[in-house]
Order: C-alpha cells, then structure tokens, then sequence
C-alpha cells in the first residue's frame, strides 16, 4: 500500500466513524483530526468522490530551472536508444556527443516524463518500436524470463596489470524457435573490464576452450601481453581430467594458471556475473525487443558489434576504468603489464641460474 493509499484509507475511515457516531468532534477527537479538517474532507469526497482526496502539492514546478527543450528532446532520444544505461552512464555517453546535462538533471527529465526506472524506459521502448511499425513481440522475450536467476557479487579481485587474471563463465541465454538451446561463452579481463562473448548451442570443454582460441589468446598476442591466469567455476565444461578434458589441455597447452572458484560461491567470479549481467540488460533485452533471430550466427553479429560498443565507447564506472573505456584502460596499462612480466621472467632466469 503506497502512502497516498494509507492518507485516502485514514480520511474515509473519519468520515465513517462520523457517520457511526453522529458525532463530528468524537469522531475527530478519536482519529486525531480537526473539525476543520472532517470537514474540508467531507466537501471534497461529496464534490470530488475518493479521488479528490489524493494530496495535492503545492509547490509549483520552476521551469526557469529546466534544462532547454532541445537538451531534454536529446535525453529522450538517447533513452529510447540506450533504455539499460543509467543516469550516471547516460550522463557521460551525452557528454561525449557535446551534450552536458548532469545525472541530475537526466534523472529530472525522466521523472517528468515517467521514465525513471528500467523497465519503464524498456515499455517506452516497446511502444516506440510498435508506433514505428517494427516487429515486436512478447514472445521472444519467454526465454529471458526462463533465464536463471542470476546472483551478483559486489567486490574486488586482486589483479595487478592486464593479462593478470582473465574471468571465465557459462551464461544460458535462452532457447531459440527452430535453433535449440543457445549458451554464452563469457571472458572478461578484470583489470581493464575488455570483455569477449561467443555464442554456442551446447555446454562442452571444447566451446570452452574454442572462446579462448578464437577470440582471447589472439588479443592478448596482437598487444604482445600473455594471459597468465584464468578463473572459472567448477563447471564440467571447465574442469576435468588434465589428460583427457579439452578445456585443461589447452590451459596446460598455452602455459595458463586455472583457479577455480569456491564451491557454491558465485560471488568468488562477480565480475564475470556482473558483466554477464550487463550483456543480458543492455543487449539482449533490448535487441529482442527490436528484432527476430533465426539463428546464432544472426545473433552473434548484432552481439559483436554491441562488445565492440562496450570495449572501445562505452564509458565504465570501475575502479580502474572511472569514466574511461576498457580498450583506454587496457591500452594506458600496456607498458606497466610488460615490465611486470619481464620483471617476473627475470626472477624466474635468476632461480634456474
């Protein structure tokens, strides 16, 4: 019960027990209220009904404090563009358009058009899509709301330089009409947040190990940075016989650390359920919405063009990022990364000697 409903609930329940007394100062005397007040109430529930008892402010909008039509007409383009970024992310995105509005003031302009919370900028989403005449339809979004209830941990991770430490995880997407069931194969460098995802249609070690070859040990090389350690979770698709599971064969193949999380502990991987988050609300949520996939290779281009957003515009609020990239922050750190690791080869050289 919101607090409107309790003030409307309170105010008829005075005029009830006036009504059962016949006695107005009894009846106030009882409730806590004034004559002046029963009656003020009185005439506006015999004019008005219960709507006319809701509050009403009295203070006045300043619109001289407004931002300008044409700053506020952008804010809301932008929302129906990016519906999943918050006040914080909106407000820097617009800044590098030449845009300034604080978080502030975006969170103002939503407020006045109802559009303050997540899923009300995705309904607006929606309603914009159908009065365009694009295809847009409930039913593609079932598998989102089949998805597995995601538990996110807020925390940090020990890691020194780029390369340090890489997050591996298995996100479930959903199951697709005519392609089967659809997995995400997720890696996140956790200094710099460059984060990597390939799509497959089944949960084996080879996919596994396939999104490291394809997509993250080539990165890594093309910056002449090695990838030293990689945490998962204790998933079969990530631990198994060293001999004869595919996944710990190319780890020991390419000179890579596993450590693997605590048991039942998905807080110990958060940065990858956090990224793996973000993906789910700002891409998939929003490109269902817009579009129907027929396959995964579909998918997988409109989901390599959104990471290409992510690493090199998207502005991140971490703690290493603050504000910048996660391509700017890997590439600042690139030269800190190689004398660290040439530090430690020295070390190494030192103990064989």
């Amino acid at each position: 019960m919101t607090h409107q409903e309790k003030l409307i609930r309170n105010k008829l329940g005075l005029l009830e027990l006036g009504s059962y007394l016949k006695n107005v100062s009894e009846a106030c005397r009882v409730m806590g209220y004034s004559r002046d007040t029963f009656y003020r109430v009185k005439n506006a529930y015999d004019n008005g009904g219960v709507d006319a008892l809701v509050e009403q402010t009295r203070r006045k909008p300043n619109t001289k404090n407004r931002v300008p039509e044409e700053v506020e007409a952008t804010v809301l383009e932008f929302t129906l563009e990016e519906p999943s970024y918050g006040q914080k992310r909106a407000s820097d995105e617009l800044r590098k358009r030449g845009t300034f509005i604080s978080a502030g003031g975006i969170r103002c302009v939503w407020l006045r058009h109802g559009l303050e919370t997540f899923n009300k900028r995705l309904h607006a989403l929606e309603e914009h899509v159908a009065k365009t005449g694009a295809v847009l339809t409930e039913k593609q979004l079932e598998t989102l709301e089949r998805a597995k209830e995601e538990k996110i941990a807020w925390g940090e991770i020990e890691t020194e330089h780029v390369g340090y430490l890489g997050a591996q995880d298995t996100f479930y997407v959903g199951t697709m009409k005519g392609v089967g069931r659809i997995y995400q194969q997720t890696f996140i460098d956790t200094y710099s947040a460059v984060g990597f995802a390939k799509l497959y249609n089944t949960k084996q070690p080879i996919n596994s190990a396939d999104m490291l070859n394809d997509r993250v040990i080539p990165f890594f090389e093309s910056y002449g940075v090695p990838l030293l350690r990689v945490l998962t979770d204790r998933g079969t698709e990530y631990c198994g016989k060293a001999d004869a599971h595919d996944f710990q064969l190319f780890l020991a193949l390419n000179d890579i650390e596993h450590t693997k999380t605590k048991a039942k502990s998905p807080q110990t991987n958060g940065i990858c359920e956090r990224f793996n988050k973000t993906i789910l609300d700002e891409f998939y949520k929003v490109a269902f919405r817009k579009k129907i996939y027929h396959s995964i290779e579909e998918l997988q281009i409109d989901l390599d063009e959104w990471l290409h957003k992510y690493n090199y515009d998207r502005t991140h609020q971490g703690k290493r990022c603050q504000g910048r990239t996660p391509m700017e922050t890997f590439t600042e750190n690139l030269s800190l990364a190689k004398e660290k690791i040439l530090g430690m080869n020295r070390e190494e050289l030192t103990l064989i000697s």
